[in-house]
C-alpha cells in the first residue's frame, strides 16, 4: 500500500450542474428525485441546479461519477465538472445584499 501524501492537487471537488424539465408532474418527480439521489450520495446544494462533492481522490470522484450516471433522468441535461481542490481555492463568492422593505411597526399605545 503506498503512502500517497493528500495534498491540493490529489483531493477532488466534483460539481454537478444540471437543467432539468419540470413541465409535467412526471418531470417535476423525476427531478425532485435526481436532487434527492444526489444529496444521498453526499452532495450539497451550491445554487439551485448546482450541487458540489468533496472526494478525496479521483478514484473516489470517478465512483461518484458513476453513481450520477447510473440515476440521471432521461430527459434535460447534465454535466459534471471534475475540479482539484487547488483549483477550487480560487473561486470568489461574491454575495449580494438582498434589499427588503422594512415593515413598519405599529405605534403601542398604553392605556392606564
Amino acid at each position: 500500500m503506498s503512502n500517497v501524501r493528500l495534498n491540493a492537487y490529489h483531493i477532488m471537488w466534483l460539481i454537478v450542474m444540471f437543467d432539468l424539465p419540470t413541465e409535467t408532474k412526471k418531470q417535476k418527480k423525476d427531478s425532485a428525485m435526481f436532487r434527492k439521489q444526489l444529496e444521498k450520495d453526499g452532495f450539497n446544494m451550491y445554487q439551485y441546479s448546482v450541487y458540489i462533492r468533496y472526494c478525496a481522490s479521483l478514484e473516489a470522484a470517478d465512483l461518484h461519477i458513476k453513481r450520477v450516471r447510473a440515476f440521471v433522468p432521461n430527459e434535460g441535461s447534465v454535466s459534471i465538472l471534475t475540479i482539484t481542490d487547488k483549483q477550487y481555492s480560487n473561486i470568489i463568492n461574491i454575495f449580494g445584499a438582498i434589499e427588503k422593505k422594512v415593515k413598519r411597526q405599529p405605534l403601542q399605545l398604553e392605556i392606564f
